[in-house]
């Protein structure tokens, strides 16, 4: 049974680091543009230079909100839920095993025994428990996305403070975890939802419910707010992500509730619930510096370099193996008289990971973990070549904008304003290659890392495009003569990364990263749809050649 735990365990640990294949999981594409009139067009404001990249070409000036549907498919976006409620599944799963909840599944199966008059009224009152539970922490996502909604989450989500607060919560959680100290509501709280519990009917069934939620409070609530925090969110994230919590953790209580002689397979209560505890504190202190990370290349601070956050990471992983190892020992932990081969194996797991960063801190790509951790553009120091932003030749050009703080993968030699790559362009005759980025998009980094690393790939986009990587969550501030009201954004563009927020918006409707859209020097797009996430080389090659086969049809006609 414990080895099941464990295998659990590593699926949740698998499913919080893999990158989501949908647009839609980035859901900054949340914008809703069906609001905006189809005859509204955006009137001049600030410098001519820069109002040609706020303005739509004539074809382009009406907000088709139809055109969303297109950008992101229906599939995709299912697609993207079931992996939030599957994540949130696993989440509910791993925090049974969790030392405040474990304990009380005997203290549970013991209040229905009690109360039940027939086997039929025993198994209806368990039913309506395992509902009671599902209501309670659905309720709590509802009251999450009614607050916050889907818009002002995505805003937050690249807001370098909110990201600064994440951290601080997520270190706060992850120290609670290894023992510091223990994360509980009010004793009186507690207390009284205990006493109504008591109570006959359905009410005493739902109070008995809410008591579980409040009581296990001090593991949950970390699992949860990281479950929450680790996707990018959309609307339906909190709802999604509480229901599948809640499903698995209803469903198990149920069905021991309805089943009692199946508390006979489960492992004593022991040290072993503490281990787990412990090791998901070290998740949570890890997966914190993501988010440090976030706000710091957004506002570029450079307090948190490639290597830097590295270190942090190896050294993390090196001391949960040793601490597997039973060599580390937290105030909560009991005596461990010999090494189980699954705890073996997981402290194994951990160095191996410790060792396969360590080439990192040279400059290795690490592409298994680069849409984690921050972009070789932030090391120091890289050996040899073969980095994707180790010594690039300098350019034979003039410096162009934004570069002197923006940078493209594998020295591509491309372009950070949507207008001035416009105009080289139509000088140089090539077609455009627009990559919607974003410093916190852990899909961007993995696509560059994985895709554009390809030598086919790469041949085509250093010498058949014009590349210009838009940063649409940059915080650098605009001048002032470039700074304008957005009516679609319905907010005062005044960054570098609103300006092509606002572009993308404007032109085609959405906001989601990564966006990979082939332009004609007429501004019109050569493929459409255009795509977000694709780690088939291949399918993604086909784009491109597709692209260029539009392009040149165009240059004949």
């Amino acid at each position: 049974m414990k080895r099941f735990i464990v295998a659990l365990l590593m699926c949740f640990l698998a499913t919080m680091a893999l990158p989501k294949k949908s647009n839609a999981v980035v859901l900054q594409d949340t914008l809703t543009v069906s609001s905006v009139p189809d005859d509204l067009v955006f009137t001049e404001v600030g410098t001519d230079a820069d109002n040609a990249t706020a303005q739509v070409n004539k074809d382009s000036a009406k907000i088709d909100s139809s055109k969303i549907a297109k950008a992101i498919p229906a599939a995709q976006a299912k697609q993207s839920l079931w992996i939030t409620f599957g994540l949130g599944l696993l989440a509910g799963i791993a925090a049974f095993f969790l030392p405040c909840i474990f304990p009380m599944v005997p203290l549970t199966v013991g209040f229905f025994t009690k109360r039940a008059e027939s086997r039929a009224k025993g198994i209806r009152s368990a039913i309506i428990y395992g509902l009671s539970i599902i209501v309670i922490y659905v309720g709590l996502g509802v009251i999450i996305t009614l607050i916050w909604g889907a818009s002002a989450l995505n805003e937050l989500s690249t807001d370098g403070f909110f990201n600064i607060f994440i951290f601080l919560i997520l270190v706060v959680f992850g120290v609670s975890f290894l023992g510091a100290f223990e994360i509980t509501l009010p004793s009186s709280f507690v207390n009284k939802l205990d006493s109504k519990s008591d109570a006959k009917g359905l009410s005493g069934i739902f109070f008995m419910a809410a008591t579980l939620a409040v009581v296990s409070f001090s593991c949950t609530g970390p699992l949860i707010g990281t479950s929450l925090v680790a996707i990018n969110t959309d609307l339906l994230t909190p709802i999604v992500v509480m229901f599948g919590f809640s499903f698995s953790l209803a469903f198990i209580f149920t069905m021991f509730a309805i089943f009692p002689s199946l508390m006979s397979g489960l492992p004593k209560s022991g040290g072993w619930l503490n281990s787990i505890k412990v090791f998901l504190g070290f998740l949570e202190l890890g997966l914190s510096l993501k988010f440090l990370s976030s706000a710091d290349l957004a506002y570029h601070w450079g307090i948190l370099d490639r290597e830097i956050f590295l270190a942090i990471w190896i050294v993390l992983a090196f001391l949960l193996g040793i601490y597997l190892l039973g060599k580390i020992k937290f105030s909560h932990d009991s005596d461990l008289p010999y090494i189980s081969i699954p705890r073996l194996l997981i402290a194994t797991t951990t160095f191996v990971f410790a060792i396969y960063l360590i080439p990192g801190l040279w400059g290795a790509p690490l592409k298994g973990v680069s849409g984690l951790v921050p972009p070789l553009s932030t090391q120091d120091f890289v050996i040899g070549q073969a980095g994707d932003f180790a010594q690039s030749p300098a350019p034979n050009h003039a410096k162009r904008k934004y570069s002197d703080f923006l940078k493209i993968p594998h020295n591509i030699d491309g372009f950070f304003d949507y207008q001035e790559a416009l105009t080289y362009a139509k000088e140089v005759n090539k077609p455009l290659f627009l990559d919607f980025t974003g410093h916190a998009c852990v899909n961007c980094r993995e696509m560059e890392a994985k895709v554009w690393s390809d030598p086919r790939v790469l041949q085509k986009l250093k010498n058949d495009y014009i590349v210009v990587s838009l940063y649409t969550d940059d915080k650098t501030e605009l001048p002032e003569t470039e700074q304008y009201e957005s009516k679609i954004l319905g907010t005062r563009i005044n960054s570098v990364g609103k300006k092509f927020k606002d572009l993308q918006a404007t032109k085609f409707n959405t906001i989601s990263q990564p966006y990979y859209v082939l332009l004609g020097i007429d501004e019109r797009e050569l493929v459409s749809p255009p795509i977000g996430v694709e780690f088939n080389i291949d399918k993604y090659l086909q784009y491109l050649d597709k692209g260029l086969s539009e392009f040149a049809k165009k240059k004949n006609e």
